[in-house]
């Protein structure tokens, strides 16, 4: 797995600046999944991750997204958050017939290698049900996304996302086994020269982790990712799919046909100290499909907006006087 030197010297940075805090979060047990859990009244927290996707059919393909966020805890239910977004890409791809990348490397036999900012996400996330107090974890998040680079090639775009999550959480044998399910649905509108899209993107993460020593959780994780849209290229639908429709103003949707689809699965680690934590997972394509066989889909896999493989590495630093209060807490769950 190929990690820049720049990313892990900016997760570094974040690291010394944050690491008199004297809390730890356990929220991301997981690359992609998250359970229920808010932030205290009052504390603050900051992430900061790289979700490595590498692998395509025929291609050199490697893709960073680098991101750094910070979460505040307004009350114990309610918390906020604001996150940058960076984009590394360096790739080669040789199938003519697999855009947008052939275009944007400037045509076959180039290389596209560049690192830019990405955007933007604001998200707010509300706790109805405990999974320590009421048996089962529920928490809703709405979050509002823009993005001016685009997340397969690296082009320049104009996109607005708008993201609703739900998050199921459920503790057994002393909450050292946790059970998490989570399903995201993005509603997109994107703009670059000559396309417009509406795009729903369903991405439904679950994720199973136990505390097998003192500070150390193992787990399991499944990812599947899939759009449904029918792209206007030049003023042109494809008259063999279904359009996607959505207004926020009216409450109107209409989802089209399954552009792509993609199914991940994979082991994870974390490790937890009073100020700090540390997640690590590598997830696996198994399965996918596309709407153009012989190009998106090879041997039962999608390689047009899918990689073979996700490798994740985060790390989370926790302070305010407000989260003193968990240190109990803490203290019972890694010992």
């Amino acid at each position: 797995m190929k990690i820049k030197l720049s990313t892990l010297a900016c997760i570094a940075t974040i690291g010394c600046i944050t690491g008199i805090s004297t809390a730890t979060a356990e929220e991301n047990l997981w690359v992609y999944a998250k359970g229920s859990d808010t932030r205290p009244e009052g504390s603050f927290e900051i992430k900061a991750s790289d979700i490595f996707r590498t692998g395509k059919a025929s291609s050199d393909y490697d893709f960073h997204e680098l991101r750094v966020e910070a979460e505040y805890g307004i009350t114990d239910r309610l918390t906020i958050g604001v996150e940058a977004i960076f984009f590394d890409h360096n790739y080669e791809v040789f199938d003519q017939d697999l855009e947008p990348y052939i275009e944007t490397q400037g045509g076959p036999g180039s290389r596209y290698n560049d690192t830019a900012f990405g955007g933007y996400e604001l998200s707010t996330k509300y706790n109805i049900l405990s999974p320590y107090k009421d048996g089962l974890g529920l928490s809703l998040m709405f979050g509002y996304e823009k993005r001016n680079k685009y997340r397969l090639d690296g082009a320049d775009i104009d996109q607005d996302s708008y993201v609703f999550t739900t998050f199921f959480q459920k503790n057994y044998l002393d909450d050292t086994l946790t059970v998490v399910l989570a399903p995201k649905f993005e509603f997109e509108k994107r703009r670059s020269p000559g396309v417009f899209e509406e795009e729903l993107s369903v991405d439904i993460s679950a994720g199973i982790s136990y505390r097998f020593k003192p500070r150390w959780f193992g787990g399991l994780e499944f990812r599947h990712q899939s759009d449904y849209l029918n792209p206007r290229e030049d003023g042109v639908f494809d008259p063999e799919l279904q359009r996607t429709q959505f207004s926020l103003s009216d409450l109107t949707l209409n989802v089209g046909s399954q552009h792509q689809r993609g199914n991940y699965f994979g082991p994870t680690v974390h490790y937890a100290l009073q100020k700090w934590w540390a997640t690590a997972g590598a997830l696996y394509q198994f399965d996918g499909d596309g709407r153009a066989p012989g190009v998106s889909n090879t041997q039962g896999k999608n390689f047009d907006e899918h990689e073979r493989w996700h490798f994740g590495l985060s790390f989370g630093w926790e302070f305010g006087e407000e989260a003193e209060h968990d240190d109990n807490l803490f203290s019972s769950l890694t010992n």
